[in-house]
Formats: structure tokens, sequence, C-alpha cells
């Protein structure tokens, strides 16, 4: 079967065609890098020719709101268009648990109208919902960092590992569309401030973490329902501590 993966070359997309191809896919890592580009069209038609079966896993260069909203519509709109023409079969899309709970974030609302064009198109479609990756705790703390506290929300977090997130992937690619929204979420839940402490106590980086319930998430106030699932998730098998140990390691 011929998949094509949208962001192929990203942290998440990398790993999902290397899944894909250990299994026998003919398997394309589509990226402006490689000539086929969502926002331009360019290259879309030949990549898509004779697939069956496209996962987008790209993301905004930017999130700035106006940028964010303009990528994802601009972008969807061009890939779904190009996959009607080729007969694609089932359209995949990686998005974000509580994305429909964080409207006050423009990144979120980008992701929301990406969904909604999804929805819309006729293709058959699977939307995977994930909770955050661990590897962007360090992108977490930066956000939250003035000088050596970082600000962070009281708020539950169940962050997953790249890894898991990519089995379901390549797992979700050779399924039949389930036309809904599906969810992966991380095995443990704790609180996004604590999570950070323990983090960073891991790293041995000594910047001190202060709860703020006012503190935003990308533009976004967060209860303890915002970015966890009670839709029973499929979880994922790493724990925070292993990745912990794993982080830890001298590259």
């Amino acid at each position: 079967m011929k998949i094509v993966v949208i962001g192929g070359t990203g942290l998440i997309g990398s790993k999902t065609v290397e899944r894909l191809r250990k299994r026998g896919h003919e398997v394309i890592a589509a990226s402006p890098n490689s000539g086929v580009n969502t926002i331009t069209g360019e290259g879309l038609a030949e990549a898509l020719s004779g697939a069956e079966v496209v996962l987008d896993l790209a993301n905004s260069p930017s999130f700035e709101d106006k940028a964010v909203l303009e990528f994802f519509e601009t972008s969807g709109h061009n890939l779904l268009a190009a996959e009607k023409l080729a007969g694609v079969k089932h359209h995949i899309a990686l998005s974000v648990v509580g994305t429909e709970r964080l409207q006050q974030s423009g990144y979120f609302r980008g992701k929301l109208a990406q969904e909604k064009l999804i929805k819309a198109s006729g293709i058959p479609y699977t939307i995977v919902h994930s909770t955050q990756f661990m590897e962007f705790l360090a992108g977490i703390v930066q956000s939250g960092t003035v000088g050596q506290t970082v600000r962070l929300s009281p708020a539950y977090i169940q962050p997953i590992v790249s890894d898991d997130v990519a089995d379901v992937m390549a797992d979700v690619a050779l399924a039949s569309p389930a036309n809904a929204t599906i969810e992966i979420s991380g095995p443990e839940r704790a609180r996004l401030s604590e999570l950070v402490a323990r983090y960073l106590k891991a790293m041995k980086d000594p910047r001190t973490v202060e709860a703020d319930a006012e503190a935003k998430y990308f533009g976004a106030r967060l209860n303890d329902q915002s970015l966890v699932s009670d839709n029973d998730p499929r979880l994922g098998s790493i724990t925070v501590e292993q990745w912990f140990a794993k982080s830890a390691q001298p590259k």
C-alpha cells in the first residue's frame, strides 16, 4: 500500500515513516524539503498519485495567532482537495486532546479549523487527539521562564512519548477509517507544575517552579480537564520516569 506522510521528516512523522516501511509499505515522507508543499500546493499531485492513505502530521512553523490559523486552513484546503482528485481512501490527522476546550489559544483555534475541514471533506477520516508530547516539556519550561523561575499552571497533564504516538499513528494508518476522533494519552497523570519540577530535577536544571493557576498555556487558562482525556484513551507504555532517565543520559 502507498502511504503519504505529510510532515514525514518531523518528530512524529519520521518515526511513523520508519514503522510503516518496516511493515513493508511504500511510504512517501513528504515535506517542503522533499518538494511537497501543502501551502503552495507544489508537488502534492505527484506525491499523492496512487496513494490510499495520507497522514497529516505537519505543524505550523509559527505559533502567532493569525499565522497558525492561515497555515492550518490553507494546508488543509490544499491537501484535502488534492486527496479528492487522487482518490485517497483514508485521511488521518494528528491533533491535540482538549482542542475544543482551549479556544482562547490561537494555536488551538487553528487546530479546530483543521478538524472542521476534515470532517466536511467527504473523505473517510480518523482524527487522533494526543495529549502533550514529553519531548515538548523543554519548550513548556521556556514558555514559563522568567529569570530562574518557571511559572506554570498546576492543572493536570498526562504526557505521552513520541515513540508511543508513532506506534499509534502507524496502527491507525493500517486500520479502517474511524470517521471519528480517537484519543491517546500517556500512562501517568500529574500536575503540570509538579511534573516540570521533577523534569528539571532529573535534568539537573537549577530553575525552580512556581505553581500559578493564572499562568497561561500558549494563550489559554487551564483547568484540571483542559489537557487530559477521560474518553477511554489508548495509553502509551513509556512512563515519565523511564523517559526522564533516558533523556538525562549523555548524548
